[in-house]
């Protein structure tokens, strides 16, 4: 059977989707908790049967890990999520206004209007608007440290990737929901943005540049693989 890139295929109960991904030094599989499917990479297309061969013998352990991803977390009023890493209480109030972000004795909470699917629609609002708002500042931040031109930011929703850098049209992208990390991981993110301006690559070179904008940022990383299925299945 001829194997292309980004084909879908059953495999003993599971879904999964075919890469080729030339920097890859060997077969692997990546397990894409949003998704719901397992990745199977190689180093070329004509390496895709073997990736297919190889994850056949690991099904038990895709299962066992398509189990373990996060459920949704729905946006509703009782609910808590988290905003800057710290947990954050949903409360609804009467008519369709906008939701808002206060504090009272118990902590931080989001206020907000609007019932069902109107009242996440206007969490998930003001989460963009904040994540705008702090990605914003620490872009410009880490702009100004590496003498760089400002550069077009937009806020969205990406499947599974936290940003994107266009150096050839300077502009830069991050997904909304790293703004429910903790500060010094979204401080890591645009910084890791911004450093591709410098090198495009994931080069040493390109990582002594991240590393002089926000010192080690290897438990950066680690807390987003860590964490990344879970805030992805908020408001799902």
């Amino acid at each position: 059977m001829q194997y292309r890139n980004g084909q879908r295929l059953p495999l003993e109960g599971l879904t999964a989707r075919l890469s080729v991904n030339p920097r890859a030094r060997r077969l692997s599989i990546r397990i894409d908790a949003r998704a719901g499917e397992a990745v199977l990479i190689a180093p070329s297309e004509r390496k895709l049967a073997e990736v297919v061969a190889f994850a056949r013998t690991k099904t038990s352990w895709m299962r066992e890990r398509l189990a373990e991803r996060p459920q949704g977390t729905p946006l509703e009023p009782g609910g808590m999520i988290d905003l800057f890493g710290k947990p954050t209480r949903l409360v609804a109030v009467g008519g369709a206004g906008a939701a808002r972000l206060t504090e009272d004795a118990d902590g931080p909470l989001i206020a907000s209007g609007g019932e069902g699917e109107a009242y996440a629609r206007r969490v998930e609002n003001l989460f963009k608007r904040v994540a705008r708002e702090t990605l914003q500042t620490r872009t410009d931040f880490h702009l100004r440290t590496l003498g760089q031109r400002p550069v077009k930011m937009s806020i969205a929703d990406p499947k599974s990737r936290w940003g994107s850098c266009s150096p050839h049209n300077r502009s830069i992208r991050y997904s909304w929901r790293v703004i429910m990390a903790p500060p010094a991981v979204i401080d890591y993110l645009a910084a890791h943005e911004v450093a591709h301006l410098v090198h495009a690559d994931h080069s040493p070179a390109y990582w002594a540049v991240v590393q002089r904008l926000v010192g080690d940022h290897r438990p950066h990383r680690k807390w987003l693989r860590d964490n990344g299925p879970a805030l992805h299945a908020v408001g799902r």
